[in-house]
């Protein structure tokens, strides 16, 4: 079974975020041991902790608050990762009022920190819906996401 950091990511947040009847919190250990019984390798598990780690810990402070009129210029490395298609996805939660301007940053950081080669727009809304499921007074938000994420999935869940 080929799998990857992503893929386990995805799996923890089906299985323990989403699911409301599944303990929020089981320690690492006991994760980590479930999700090599589910066929994921150990390196890809530790990857997908340190990236969720990540997640958690408060974003640095901007040095100067993000207004709703910025444009936001992509570096060449984010140029690589974020094709047109997501960038233009990212601009038009933007103007939605979906994804706020720190948001969209934090977004941007988790992308670039995911180990993977490949990357497309379905795993784009992924990152948004982890990052939005994070930040506390995203409720409307994420819900919206979510319902965007289920409906372009065909059967719903991956796993």
């Amino acid at each position: 079974m080929k799998e990857n950091m992503f893929d386990v990511l995805m799996y923890l947040f089906e299985h323990y975020y989403m699911d409301e009847e599944t303990e929020l919190s089981p320690d690492r250990e006991s994760l980590h041991s479930e999700l090599m019984e589910a066929g994921f390798p150990s390196s890809e598990i530790n990857q997908a902790f340190e990236w969720l780690e990540g997640l958690s810990v408060q974003q640095h402070e901007l040095e100067a608050p993000l207004t709703g009129n910025s444009i936001r210029i992509y570096a060449d490395h984010e140029l690589e990762r974020l094709d047109a298609e997501s960038r233009g996805f990212l601009l038009f939660l933007e103007q939605m009022g979906i994804l706020q301007p720190e948001a969209r940053e934090r977004v941007i950081e988790r992308v670039m920190a995911l180990e993977t080669e490949d990357f497309d727009i379905g795993q784009l809304k992924w990152v948004i819906l982890m990052v939005l499921f994070n930040q506390p007074g995203a409720e409307a938000a994420y819900a919206w996401m979510e319902d965007l994420v289920f409906e372009s999935m065909p059967g719903g869940y991956l796993h």
